[in-house]
């Protein structure tokens, strides 16, 4: 949160001073969390309970620190496989959506296969696929 002070009128000024104010007493005048805990520890044991009893989980000095979630991995950099011969610095790793060079000079004829580097195996923009086509056929 942030307030913009620049712009606050004498009255508001004032009515923020005093709000201020009076929450750094109420915190000032608040004992530390770890004191309550030990003290509600302390007294649930006193009258013969836990604190997992009457509240349900384990207090915080007696659990591992909460791990956050897993985040996703952002995928790795891969190799160029396609480079423009007029401008060497066009790459393309084959992933994702076309570059708008390569659209645009496959548009006019040409295969993505003709600006592979060389060395760096087989063209992953093909159109033919053989997932689910039979590669076998009986002689009827």
């Amino acid at each position: 949160m942030t307030i913009d002070v620049e712009h606050l009128s004498l009255r508001e000024l004032n009515a923020l001073v005093t709000a201020a104010e009076q929450r750094r007493a109420l915190v000032a005048s608040r004992r530390p969390v770890a004191v309550v805990r030990r003290k509600l520890i302390a007294f649930a044991a006193q009258c013969g309970y836990t604190i997992e009893e009457l509240i349900g989980t384990a207090p915080a000095e007696a659990t591992a620190p909460a791990r956050k979630p897993a985040a996703r991995r952002k995928p790795g950099k891969v190799a160029a496989k396609y480079r423009d011969p007029d401008n060497k610095r066009n790459t393309w790793s084959g992933r994702g959506r076309m570059p708008r060079w390569l659209a645009e000079k496959t548009k006019h004829g040409r295969s993505p296969a003709d600006f592979l580097i060389p060395g760096l195996g087989r063209s992953a923009a093909r159109k033919t696929s053989t997932i689910g086509q039979r590669t076998v056929f009986k002689q009827g």
